[in-house]
């Protein structure tokens, strides 16, 4: 069974490839790549999206296996839609589930500011009810900026390790490359954060972030500021940061905020965004729910994910029971 997913990690492999040198073979001025080209139930969709789901499609019919049909879902597709692979097969047909999100990170990377990624994870067909948790095999591909030379990518079969590369973009050469998670025993002089990229939100993040850092290092015990902050906007790219040794602690509780605040938002995490949450637990990274638990969800496009990680066990045993206290006296309230 793990050689038959060898090939689907891949194949993965290969469809990062693929996207990746379509969008930095065909994406324009800034102002081009930030066009919104339309809404949708999820998140806005901009003109680098489009390059990234068209080429999606020739992808697949001209790579994936007839033998072993495939729904793809993935943002800027609606759930009442399917796309299936080889063309024309029915969804009830289909053996396996690829969940995708072509371009994570598009805000960063449209204006050429940092790497966005592309994500996707393979899991078997069962329906509706197939989850993140039935992933199998997932790959990120780094999506660079122009005056990048070198493109990471990292992939894994459950239970096999991480597999990871660094490509130089300019000629497509490849080298092993070696990703270790933070080993700290404390939080003090790293990085540490929780999303709050856009103004819904965000106060209500920082009061949970500075009372949870209160009770852990003690506030105004240090003559600088011990904990840092470093706002990746792109789940794929929070992954790879803490994968990479960059960073201790991420999470991103914003459907657990948005709702203490009664807001309707689709600006939170979707299944989409964490299709490579299982290169975290090959990785040696701790990924849970804020809440306790796998923050599980259908392999769908709407469904909200809320989720925080660390780089290792010790620096969770010290975080997650103040962060559990922390969210049951402010959200609360």
């Amino acid at each position: 069974m793990s050689e038959d997913l060898e090939r689907f990690r891949v194949l993965l492999c290969g469809l990062g490839d693929f996207v990746r040198d379509a969008v930095v073979g065909q994406r324009g001025t800034v102002a081009e790549m930030a066009e919104v080209a339309h809404e949708s139930v999820a998140d806005t969709i901009y003109a680098i999206d489009k390059l990234s789901e068209e080429a999606i499609s020739q992808w697949f019919l001209a790579n994936w296996p007839a033998s072993e049909p495939v729904e793809v879902v993935m943002e800027g597709i609606d759930d009442a839609e399917s796309m299936c692979f080889p063309f024309g097969v029915d969804v009830l047909d289909t053996r396996w589930k690829c969940i995708l999100d072509p371009i994570d990170g598009t805000r960063g990377l449209m204006y050429d500011k940092r790497s966005a990624w592309s994500l996707a994870g393979l899991a078997p067909q069962l329906g509706v009810t197939t989850r993140l948790s039935d992933l199998c095999v997932a790959c990120m591909t780094e999506l660079p900026t122009t005056k990048q030379w070198r493109a990471d990518q990292v992939s894994a079969v459950r239970g096999r390790g991480l597999v990871s590369e660094a490509v130089n973009v300019l000629d497509g050469t490849r080298a092993p490359l070696v990703l270790k998670p933070s080993g700290a025993k404390q939080f003090e002089h790293g990085f540490s954060s929780l999303a709050k990229y856009f103004p819904e939100g965000r106060t209500l993040t920082a009061q949970i972030e500075e009372l949870m850092w209160d009770k852990i290092i003690g506030a105004g015990k240090h003559d600088s500021p011990t904990i840092f902050d470093d706002q990746y906007i792109c789940t794929g790219g929070q992954f790879y940061e803490l994968l990479a040794g960059h960073d201790r602690m991420v999470g991103d509780i914003r459907p657990l905020v948005f709702r203490c605040l009664d807001l309707e938002s689709s600006l939170v995490c979707h299944p989409y965004d964490a299709a490579a949450w299982l290169l975290l637990d090959e990785g040696g990274v701790i990924y849970e729910s804020p809440l306790g638990g796998f923050p599980d969800a259908p392999l769908d496009t709407t469904s909200a994910v809320m989720w925080v990680a660390f780089a290792n066990r010790d620096l969770a045993e010290i975080a997650r029971p103040v962060l559990h206290e922390t969210l049951a006296k402010l959200l609360s309230s």
